[in-house]
Formats: structure tokens, C-alpha cells, sequence
């Protein structure tokens, strides 16, 4: 009669589940069930059974847990309805499924397609709450497996770190129950499905479900198990949850910890337990305990107890300084005599809001944050141990302090790094409906899964001390839902403020709701303007600075600001991590993006905006972002007499931890040094210094002062003598650029003038002009022409990533399209040639380039040097009816082997007018092809700013310098500007092209404040107008002996 009974519950369950005419039945189309016999949340824990394994705190090393990654079987269904329906039953047929690794995302190991959008569904004609049915596949998982032998009494748990988009679980046959809310743990009691021997695991994911509509971020779409799973098993007496609150009174000296925990009988029977908190320091010794407790727990049955212990001299926790101690919670079960540990890293931070500050341990700090979303490009959102290390310390060695986890919660390994190396965190509510905005929020039917979405992050992560801020999620509008997620979390948790940008009407110059100002991609006079409107909150911006491809461009302003306005607090960089997926095929090795894996709904490579390559090669901005960010300041005093100010820029530490050093630079070349006398400068304060004042400069020679702070020691996240901050000031600039009038008579020219070509000797060379064609089409030294492609007047680059911003024809690259910028038509008007004086040739070229809306004037005189160097003046008038131009300046080709670079100016990444704080100025060299930078979408990059002279050369050192009057825009490359133009991944640029030389008198700013509107600052454009510049040039056979 059971089997029967038994028999008719399971087909029930299966119709509900897979019938497809009546939408609403099931499971995973009804926001209102959101899981069936999920246990409730928890904070991370793992039992240990004594106490030297609990202070080692490393989970894999307690009996308690037992890891379930690895192979699994697994089958893959491109509907429901054609998954299989049986297949958790234990005598299906599993062998002819395929394996799979788990944790992974199905579709990184073949199964379907990675999808990235940013704001649209990834499947046609949404209705919410239905996900697509004939367009929503189905991974289905099963494994076997035995239980430790020594987990004969207590509780089993299965626990799903992640699991996306919704799934239903079975063991044995037996149905366990359901959940969806992908990026918090799915924990079910699987006690008493258990059988000696072997088990059989079954799992069935959906890629979307209704979840899909609140789960609404801009990243690869992904399913799948994809991040831990293993048993955790606990006695019948358990500490299920604890929730740990570290307040530091007493002017911060004290610290109050105070300990909530729920302690969980899972018999039958009434049971008396002692229990216990201790604190333990970094060396394992115990600090304060708190009484013994001595409780008696009824039956099937949980009850919460407190401890509280006061420490004295408590080392406070910040991102400076993350000092840490061990809790550890014990409860001795008195008829068994067995004791469970938890224990837990811990720290004593205040977070509170004063006088319209945020306020970390009674500091304003400053956030210097990113957004980051979990992802490697292999494994997509499985990330490893060492690549979250990876993350975290590549952002200490930038002066990264903060991070906000775009947009959900992340794999609880990240929160415990981010505790020990020191990193603030806004921790994200898993909820973001961009597409349909306030939809959700505004329906009671989402509530439930609202609320349960913060719960489940909140109560999971409330032990950790990184986390000073919670997040209500993301552009999802603003509603009453949010309202009620806000105010569980002020119930639950008092320590700790509450963000959320969105708002409704969504963007807009309003202040958003809740306890900080946090406008997404706002002008900085609009920042400046919510700081002075709004005293009471500080304004800490959620996203700014878009780091899409070649960008964060005019970044210093921001930062200026930050530092100007006392309750602008920082803000989060979008974003950390290019989300490119590797590929290798044979094209070679690249990084693909939204659009290449054949899908038809996408939006391109608008994932690839990140501040570091996906295998976390940073981007040159990366540079710029240290630099703004760092903790300390220079500033001049006196400069002719050695006086200078340093600042200590950080909160809570001195800088006894850094060496300082300065360095005086000749013309780029290292004439003196020294130390710099740092001492314990203590935080906020600003202090004079000195070092030696420099007599007898030569007035001729440009004299630069470099400073550089570096570690003095190793650190957890880098070693001794890494920069932490630079500084230079030029102290002195020549009196006067070198003049025509200043070269004397070296040497006599020879002349052959034809109907078409000009001909000079000087000395060992020989120029050849092409008076037709108004180009200098031959440079001869040593029997060998230099030049591929004469000097020409260019004013085109490869639109960045910013420059495509904006609809329809509103952006820069489709204004400059639209006019033609990128193949203007030449006409040469005249070439003159003057009358030969006794120490140079002018041969003048008048030349009108037409565009589709204009035309440029362009005169381009070269005088001929009697000592073989050519000058080079540049006069444009450019049409005033033309759109702004992304450059003005001269190109020109030279034979392939001319590929060793060195120039004097800014280095050794590349730099724009709107970002080269970070360049300092110096002389540098290197490989033309080490000049590109592997933007992930092909565009504009490697520019110079401020360069005094540069070089490209052979191996014999024979080559060319180019002098600036007094300086220009450099770039060299190996491939041409059609092919960087035309490229739309890195394996179709062609680095075997003759070298490109780029001499530009102005480049256009790159941008940044966002990507989706032309936002270059007025000052970094080049408009319409008259232009002047020179440049001189010098063909030699050894330029080393020659540069000066």
C-alpha cells in the first residue's frame, strides 16, 4: 500500500514539473516558489572536533566535510521537453551520458552557447515570470557516491555553493526538494535518504526560469553547477548558525565582541549542552572566553544563545591594516561528552554614519574601489583559491582598497581573502531587472523572493568585517520590495550601512535612497553638485570611470574632487576584469566576445570593459588608477631650495612601512640621488621634508625631479621594494627651443633638380623628392632606402571603444565616418621649391584634403639642413563645418627592421592627454611590436605624450630621431592603421608590416566618464581651426652618437 501511495506522489510531482500547457504549475516559472525543504541560511561553517583543527580553520581538513567536485554524469537537453524525465531514478541507465567537471558552466565544455547581453534577455520575446520553452536547456547531473563510514550518527547535509538558473535535487530515487537564487548557497538535509554503500546523486538545472528576470546582469550568461559542492555532516547537537558583532568602544581601544549563535537538537530527546565563545590572536593564543553556559535544548528543536566578552587593547580591522583573530564557538553535548567547534576569522570594525561621512572606525575613509565580477576565461564564473589571490593582490599593488561584488554574492572564499589581505567590500544583493526596470519591485507577488535574496547574503555573510556596506542589487528600479529588503537588514544587522542606486524614474541628476549618494556615471560637476545639496550622506559613486578598451580617460578630475569635498568618499571603477572568453583555434590564442559564439541576441564586446585582461595583464590605464589613488602626496615648497610637503594619505598607518628616494634627471639622464628622510609621518598628516638644493643648472637642459616610495619590507601581497607611490616636478625647462639659425655650416649640399624629383646630397645621405607627389618619397643611407611610405598629413586613428560611443550617428567614430575622415582624398595645389641659400633648401607643398563635409588646407615645408637634418613645419586650416578630429599629425612607413624605439617624454606605458599623470617622464626604449597593447577589440593605443625626441633604429643602430619644437605625440607599430582599423579580435592584427611612425602634434583625449555617449572633455578635443607645429628630423647611420 505504501509503494503505491508512493508511486502516485512521484508522478504528480513529475506532471507538475514537466507539464508544459499549464505554464503557471510549474516550479520554475512561479516567482512565488522560490524552494521546496531548502534549509535555512546559515553563516559559512564547517564542524570540527577539536580545537587545534578549529584554529587551523581549514575546512578540507575536518571530517566533516566531504568534497563532491569532480567528474559527474551528465546529459544535456535543449528544452525540458526533451530532457529525461526518469533519470534520477536508481536504476536509469546513465552510461552512454557524457562527464562533466563540477563546478563548471555547462556551456564552456560544449553544450550549448555562452550568451552575453547587458540589458536584454538572452532569449527572444521575454513574459515574465515564464522563461522561453521551447528555449531553455537542461543540464542533468548524477553521481555516485559513499559516505565516510565514521558519519554513522548525526545530520548530512548537501550544500550547493552555486547553482544557476534553478534546480531540483534527488537522492536515491528520492525527491529532495528545489531552489533557485543562483549566487547563495542551496543547502538540503539529505539524513535520511542516505543509504550504506553506494548513492546516487541527481540533480536537474534549468538555464532560465523565472529568477532569470530578477538575475538580470551585465555578464555572460552561464549555467550549470558552478561552484562547490560536498556533504557537510554535524552531530545532532549543532551549531547551525552564529552571527559574531565587533564593535570597538572606548575612543576604539576596546573591543566588544558579542556572539549570537543557534544551536540545533535534532533528536528526540531533550538535551543539556555547555557552551562557549573564545577569542584567539594571530599566534593561536587565546585572549578572553566567555562564561560557560550550560543550556538545556528541547527535543526537534532550536534556541538561540549569547555570549559577550570585552577585550581590552583590541587590534582594530581596516584594509590597511587587517588584523585579525580566530572565534572559536564550542557546545559540549553532556550525555555524549563530544564537543563541536565553528570557528571563525574575525575583526573589530565600526562602520556608522556621522555628520554626512561614512565613518570606518571614526575615520572618513576614502573608497578607492572597483566593481568586479567573478570571472576567468576558461572557467567563466568557477574561479580558483589562487586566481581570487591573484585578484586581491594585484589590486593592493595598485592602491585598490575596495571592491563592490558586481552584482550578487560571491564564492564565500572571496570574503575570507578579502578579510586577511584587507580589502572594504559593498557585498550585492543578487537581484537586477534592467530590461524591465521596476517591474518586480513594484509586485507583492516578488517580495517573497526579494527578501529572501538579502537574507540569504546577509545572514551568510554577516561574520565578515571586509563588508562595511550591503547592496540591494542593481538597476532594478525602486520599489516597495526594496523598502522591505532594506528594512530586514536594519533589523537583522545595525553595523553595517545600505546601498542602492536604483532609482524610479531610473538615472537622472536625483539623489537614489538609503544611506549613501551613489549616482552611477555622473559629471563631476554633477558629484560636486549632490555633495553640496545633500549634507547628511556622503556621495560614494557605484560605478564611474568605464573601463571599456582604451578609457579612463580624464580619471585626475574625480579624484581632485574626491580629495577637495569632504564628504565625496570615493567610488568603484567599472569594472575590474575584461570578461573575454579565451579561444584558441587556428587563429591562434584570443579572446572572444559577445556576437562569436554564433548567437543571435548579444551586445558585442560591451563585456570587455575591465581595468586588467582577463588572464589579469593590467591595461595601461591601470597605471593612471595607482597613481590617483595613491596614499601619498607630494607637494612643493620651495624647489630652489630643496623644500617640499609630504601627505599621508592613508587612515590608519603610518609610513614607516615605505623607503623613500628621489632622483634628479638631466635631459632624462640620472645626474643625482638620495634618500628621502621619511620618519613615522602619522595619518591625515602633512609634513615639510628636504633634500639637497641643486646649484649651477645649465639654463640649456630640462631638469626633472622624480620621487618614488617603495615596501621595505614584504608584505602578504608584494614583496620589498615595490612602488607604492611616484611623483615628479619639473624643476627646470630649457630657456629655448633649438632654432633654425642656431645649426652652423657643416656642409655643402649638392643638387639635382628634374622635371620630377628634387635630389639632395649631404654628406652620407641622400633625399629624394618626389615634387608630383609633394612627398619626401626616398631617405638614403648606406646604399638603403629608410622610407615605405613617404610623410603624409594624417588626421585618423582607430575609434576606441569611447569614441563608438553614443547612438545612431551622435558618436565621434560615426561623425568621422560620415565625413570621411578615414580616407580623405589629397590634392597637391603647388610645390615650391626656394631659391637655395648657403645653409638649407625650402620646398613648400600646398595640399587640400577633401572630405565628404569639408576640406583641409594643409601647407607642409620642409627645409633641408646643411648638416642633413629636415625640418618639418606644419600649418592646417581646418573647415570649420568638420566634426572634431581624433588627431592631427604626420605618418610615414620605414623598412620593417627599424624596430628598436627609444624617446625621450612620457613612459613606459602609453599616455593621453586626459591620462598621463601616471607617465612620468623619462628616457625609455623598446621593440615597435611592444608598443601595441592587446586591447581585446582592436583600437587606438600606444601613443607617447610629451616627447622631446625619439628614435627608431636597426641593429646596426642606423635609423631616424625625431626632435620635437619642443614636443609631440609618439607612436610606432608594426601592423598598419587600416589593418587596426578594420580588426575586430587581437589574431587579425599583422605584425609583419613596415613600421608605422606616428609624429602628432595633438590626440585626441579617450574618455571615459562613460561609453555610451561622447563624453571627452571639451578640453581634450580637437575642433575645427588653424594649427601649427614642427617637428625636426635627423636620418643617421649610428643615432646614438647623435641624439642631442
Amino acid at each position: 500500500m505504501f509503494n503505491i501511495f508512493k508511486n502516485i506522489i512521484l508522478c504528480t510531482f513529475l506532471f507538475v514539473i514537466s507539464c508544459s500547457n499549464n505554464r503557471s504549475s510549474e516550479y520554475w516559472s512561479n516567482p512565488e516558489i522560490i524552494s521546496e525543504n531548502k534549509e535555512d541560511a546559515h553563516a559559512t561553517l564547517i564542524p570540527y572536533d577539536n580545537l587545534k583543527l578549529a584554529l587551523d580553520g581549514n575546512r578540507y581538513n575536518s571530517r566533516h566535510y566531504y568534497n563532491l567536485n569532480g567528474q559527474w554524469k551528465f546529459q544535456w537537453a535543449k528544452n525540458p521537453s526533451n530532457r529525461s524525465k526518469r533519470f534520477f531514478e536508481t536504476n536509469f541507465n546513465d552510461d552512454s551520458w557524457d562527464e562533466i567537471v563540477v563546478p563548471s558552466s555547462w556551456q564552456l565544455k560544449g553544450y550549448g552557447q555562452p550568451i552575453y547581453t547587458n540589458i536584454k534577455h538572452p532569449f527572444p520575446d521575454p513574459d515574465p515570470p515564464f522563461p522561453p520553452e521551447n528555449n531553455n536547456p537542461v543540464g542533468s547531473y548524477r553521481k555516485r557516491f559513499v559516505v565516510p563510514r565514521d558519519w554513522d550518527s548525526g545530520q548530512v547535509f548537501i550544500h550547493f555553493d552555486g547553482v544557476k538558473s534553478a534546480f531540483f535535487l534527488w537522492l536515491n530515487g528520492e525527491k529532495i526538494g528545489y531552489s533557485q537564487g543562483s549566487m547563495t548557497p542551496a543547502e538540503f538535509n539529505i539524513t535520511k535518504f542516505l543509504k550504506q554503500g553506494e548513492n546516487i546523486l541527481a540533480v536537474e538545472v534549468f538555464r532560465y526560469s523565472d529568477a532569470s528576470y530578477i538575475e538580470d546582469q551585465d555578464f555572460w550568461r552561464l549555467s550549470g553547477i558552478y561552484r562547490n559542492v560536498y556533504l557537510m555532516h554535524v552531530p545532532d547537537i549543532h551549531i547551525r548558525h552564529f552571527r559574531s558583532n565587533n564593535q570597538l568602544i572606548n575612543n576604539y581601544k576596546s573591543g566588544n565582541s558579542f556572539v549570537n549563535a543557534n544551536l540545533k537538537n535534532y533528536t528526540s530527546n531533550e538535551t543539556s549542552v555547555s557552551f562557549k565563545a573564545s577569542l584567539y590572536d594571530e599566534n593561536d593564543n587565546e585572549v578572553i572566553s566567555s562564561k560557560v553556559q550550560n543550556i538545556v535544548i528541547d527535543k526537534n528543536s532550536e534556541t538561540e544563545v549569547s555570549a559577550s566578552m570585552l577585550l581590552e587593547n583590541a587590534k582594530p580591522w581596516s584594509a590597511e591594516i587587517p588584523n585579525l583573530y580566530t572565534l572559536v564557538l564550542s557546545i559540549l553535548n553532556i550525555s555524549t561528552n563530544k564537543t563541536e567547534y565553528i570557528s571563525s576569522k574575525i575583526g573589530f570594525r565600526n562602520v556608522e554614519l556621522f555628520n554626512g561621512q561614512m565613518l570606518v572606525n571614526g575615520k572618513p575613509i576614502i573608497l578607492k574601489g572597483v566593481n568586479r565580477h567573478e570571472h576567468d576565461p576558461i572557467n567563466g564564473r568557477t574561479l580558483t583559491r589562487e586566481s581570487m589571490i591573484e585578484d586581491i593582490m594585484i589590486m593592493k599593488q595598485n592602491n585598490i582598497n575596495a571592491v563592490r561584488t558586481a552584482h550578487y554574492p560571491n564564492d564565500p572564499m572571496w570574503y575570507e581573502l578579502c578579510n586577511e589581505y584587507g580589502i572594504y567590500l559593498y557585498d550585492e544583493v543578487n537581484i537586477e531587472s534592467h530590461a524591465f526596470w521596476s517591474k518586480f519591485t513594484l509586485d507583492k507577488k516578488w517580495e517573497k523572493a526579494f527578501i529572501d535574496r538579502a537574507q540569504r547574503m546577509v545572514i551568510r555573510d554577516v561574520n565578515h568585517p571586509s563588508i562595511i556596506v550591503w547592496s540591494l542589487g542593481n538597476e532594478a528600479g525602486y520599489g516597495p520590495n526594496h523598502d522591505a529588503m532594506a528594512a530586514w537588514i536594519k533589523e537583522y544587522d545595525t553595523t553595517r550601512l545600505i546601498h542602492y542606486e536604483g532609482k524610479e524614474p531610473g538615472y537622472g541628476p536625483l539623489p537614489n535612497h538609503f544611506d549613501i549618494i551613489a549616482n552611477m556615471y555622473p559629471s563631476v560637476e554633477l558629484m560636486i553638485k549632490l555633495h553640496n545639496e545633500n549634507p547628511n550622506r556622503p556621495v560614494i559613486l557605484c560605478e564611474y570611470s568605464h573601463a571599456m578598451g582604451n578609457s579612463n580617460g580624464n580619471i585626475y578630475k574625480y579624484w581632485d574632487a574626491i580629495y577637495s569635498y569632504p564628504r565625496i568618499q570615493g567610488g568603484f571603477i567599472w569594472d575590474w576584469v575584461d570578461q573575454g572568453i579565451l579561444r584558441e583555434d587556428d587563429n591562434g590564442s584570443y579572446y572572444v566576445y559577445g556576437g562569436d559564439f554564433g548567437e543571435k541576441i548579444h551586445d558585442g564586446n560591451f563585456c570587455i570593459n575591465g581595468l586588467v585582461l582577463p588572464d589579469r595583464q593590467p591595461h595601461p590605464a591601470l597605471a593612471e588608477v595607482k597613481y590617483h589613488m595613491q596614499n601619498i602626496k607630494l607637494s612643493v615648497d620651495d624647489v630652489g631650495l630643496g623644500k617640499y610637503f609630504i601627505e599621508n594619505r592613508y587612515f590608519f598607518k603610518n609610513l614607516d612601512h615605505l623607503n623613500g628616494k628621489w632622483v634628479l634627471f638631466e635631459n632624462g639622464k640620472q645626474v643625482s640621488n638620495g634618500n628621502v628622510k621619511i620618519g613615522s609621518i602619522t595619518p591625515g598628516d602633512k609634513v615639510p621634508f628636504s633634500i639637497e638644493s641643486f646649484k649651477l643648472l645649465n639654463p640649456n637642459n630640462e631638469y626633472i625631479l622624480n620621487f618614488k616610495f617603495m615596501l621595505n619590507q614584504d608584505q602578504p601581497w608584494a614583496l620589498k621594494g615595490h612602488i607604492l607611490a611616484e611623483e615628479e616636478f619639473i624643476i627646470q625647462s630649457p630657456k629655448e627651443v633649438r632654432k633654425l639659425n642656431q645649426y652652423e655650416k657643416i656642409n655643402k649640399f649638392k643638387l639635382e633638380d628634374s622635371v620630377d624629383d628634387i635630389i639632395i646630397y649631404i654628406k652620407d645621405k641622400t633625399f629624394i623628392f618626389d615634387k608630383v607627389k609633394g612627398e619626401l618619397a626616398k631617405v638614403i643611407l648606406d646604399d638603403k632606402n629608410l622610407i615605405v611610405s613617404p610623410l603624409k598629413l594624417n588626421i585618423w586613428r582607430a575609434p576606441t571603444d569611447n569614441d563608438e560611443g553614443g547612438d545612431g550617428n551622435k558618436s565621434f567614430a560615426a561623425r568621422w565616418k560620415n565625413a570621411g575622415y578615414s580616407n580623405l582624398k589629397r590634392e597637391i595645389l603647388s610645390v615650391d621649391i626656394e631659391d637655395k641659400i648657403e645653409n638649407n633648401v625650402n620646398i613648400s607643398v600646398e595640399e587640400k584634403h577633401i572630405s565628404k563635409v569639408g576640406d583641409i588646407n594643409a601647407t607642409i615645408e620642409y627645409t633641408f639642413l646643411n648638416n642633413g637634418d629636415v625640418l618639418i613645419n606644419v600649418n592646417a586650416e581646418i573647415d570649420s563645418s568638420l566634426p572634431v578630429l581624433p588627431k592631427i599629425g604626420m605618418t610615414m612607413q620605414l623598412l620593417d627592421d627599424y624596430k628598436n624605439m627609444r624617446w625621450y617624454g612620457r613612459g613606459p606605458h602609453e599616455s593621453y592627454i586626459d591620462r598621463k599623470h601616471s607617465a612620468m617622464l623619462g628616457i625609455y626604449s623598446g621593440k615597435v611590436k611592444d608598443q601595441y597593447y592587446p586591447y581585446i577589440r582592436p583600437q587606438e593605443n600606444g601613443n607617447k605624450t610629451d616627447v622631446r625626441w625619439a628614435s627608431l633604429a636597426n641593429n646596426s643602430n642606423m635609423g631616424v630621431i625625431v626632435f620635437g619644437q619642443p614636443t609631440f605625440n609618439l607612436s610606432a607599430h608594426s601592423y598598419t592603421l587600416d589593418n587596426l582599423t578594420s580588426a575586430t579580435h587581437t589574431y587579425m592584427i599583422d605584425h609583419n608590416g613596415p613600421v608605422t611612425l606616428n609624429i602628432d602634434y595633438k590626440v585626441m583625449g579617450l574618455g571615459g566618464d562613460d561609453s555610451w555617449s561622447p563624453r571627452t572633455h571639451d578640453e581634450f578635443l580637437i575642433y575645427p581651426g588653424d594649427y601649427s607645429y614642427s617637428f625636426m628630423m635627423r636620418f643617421d647611420m649610428n643615432i646614438d652618437n647623435n641624439i642631442k
